[in-house]
């Protein structure tokens, strides 16, 4: 039987399908709806920049429309996720932690992240601070921003956050929650205790088999090398992997127009692929998309798939950068058609369109216009914002939008 053959359009809907942007949800969502949105996504990617909202709020935002941003914090104290390193820093389906043990044991391979020398240096300063979190309970970094000392220690704050760091790298201390955005760290065996290394901790070949597995179900439609960044694994075998995953039946080969190259289809939207296919079903969301959403921080599978040659420009130099700081792709019924540079003035409560660039040869219509529009407004209230102010958009969108527009009804 010959393997299915589908059109490009239909494999960007079948991928948007499986990371929850076929269509808006159409009830309101609910923590568990949080919850099952990081499961589905398998990662959650943390970031700091907060022009706009932070990342993972955003991200979720896509996905779930208003949702109090407490419930992310919520969820990370009563366990039911995780941080760690993954694609980079993430929020983690806390059942998925025996996928990331084998990596905390063997910090070695974290690069940066883990320093041996200066864990071995500081013995004394690291265990000394064990013993404090031993015996009074969960700390920030910032707790120990104490005045300089003559002598160094682990009280002295930029030691102290390394020290953090480096424990949490290991395993020996997990985020327990978020204050103000700050990590909180505890002992791991406070916040596992059931755990057990020797039976509950997987091999790095069965994790990493697995982690894949999750890749190709959080992407639906992909090339074998796309499925490695995801957990940012190295040296995988595309050859083996392919005959091990169809041979477990866990994906199907397709052929779509325009790519020449294979891809595949997980499993789990197999009942997808004939809809996809004929057209039945179609992405009508129209949003804002972080630069850290998993639909784009590829950026080599964003160009395949999307079309959309993309980079975030806050570590470029201002005088260099083309489209701005933290620019956010916009995606419309299926397609990445431009990208806006915003920033939230929140003290003035106004959402600020710095600028908006679309891609080549992408018209504007009313339609289209309008859609951009609703997802800029749905984008500010959730913000906070009332009023939305425009900088340098295309003229014909200009016409339509003047200088902006004010959400109070």
């Amino acid at each position: 039987m010959p393997n299915p053959r589908i059109t490009l359009q239909a494999a960007r809907t079948l991928h948007l399908a499986a990371q929850q942007l076929q269509y808006p949800l159409k009830t309101l969502a609910t923590p568990d709806c949080l919850l099952s949105a990081i499961r589905r996504m398998a990662l959650l990617q943390i970031d700091t920049i907060s022009v706009v909202a932070r990342s993972p709020y955003l991200v979720l935002f896509i996905r779930l429309g208003e949702y109090p941003a407490e419930w992310l914090e919520s969820t990370l104290f009563e366990q039911k996720i995780f941080e760690y390193w993954a694609h980079e820093a993430c929020f983690i389906p806390i059942e998925d932690y025996r996928l990331l043990r084998h990596r905390m044991l063997d910090p070695d391979k974290m690069g940066w992240k883990f320093n041996q020398a200066w864990f071995d240096e500081h013995q004394t300063d690291i265990q000394a601070l064990l013993k404090h979190i031993s015996t009074n309970g969960p700390v920030r970094s910032a707790d120990f921003k104490a005045e300089k000392r003559a002598t160094s220690g682990w009280w002295d704050w930029k030691p102290h956050k390394k020290h953090l760091e480096t424990l949490f790298t290991r395993g020996d201390l997990m985020v327990v929650e978020r204050r103000n955005f700050h990590r909180v760290y505890d002992l791991r065996e406070n916040v596992l205790p059931q755990w057990d290394d020797a039976t509950h901790t997987l091999s790095k070949e069965e994790a990493e088999f697995e982690m894949l597995c999750r890749s190709a179900q959080a992407l639906g439609i992909f090339k074998i090398e796309w499925l490695a960044d995801y957990y940012r694994l190295k040296r995988v075998n595309a050859k083996k992997l392919t005959a091990r995953l169809l041979e477990a039946g866990l994906i199907t080969e397709v052929e779509v127009i325009g790519i020449e190259t294979p891809m595949y289809v997980h499993q789990s939207c197999f009942s997808l692929l004939n809809e996809t296919a004929s057209g039945k079903i179609i992405s009508t969301v129209t949003t804002l998309l972080s630069p850290f959403d998993p639909v784009v921080w590829d950026r080599k599978r964003a160009l395949e798939l999307f079309n959309f040659d993309y980079r975030i420009e806050c570590y470029t130099p201002e005088s260099k950068r083309k489209y701005g700081y933290f620019t956010l792709p916009i995606l419309n019924r299926g397609e990445i058609i431009g990208r806006t540079d915003a920033k939230m003035h929140r003290k003035e409560s106004i959402l600020e369109i710095k600028s908006l660039h679309l891609e080549k040869g992408g018209a504007v219509g009313s339609r289209r216009a309008k859609d951009v529009a609703d997802a800029i407004s749905r984008f500010a209230r959730w913000q906070g914002a009332s009023q939305v102010k425009l900088g340098n958009i295309p003229a014909e969108l200009a016409q339509l939008w003047g200088e902006g527009w004010s959400l109070i009804e």
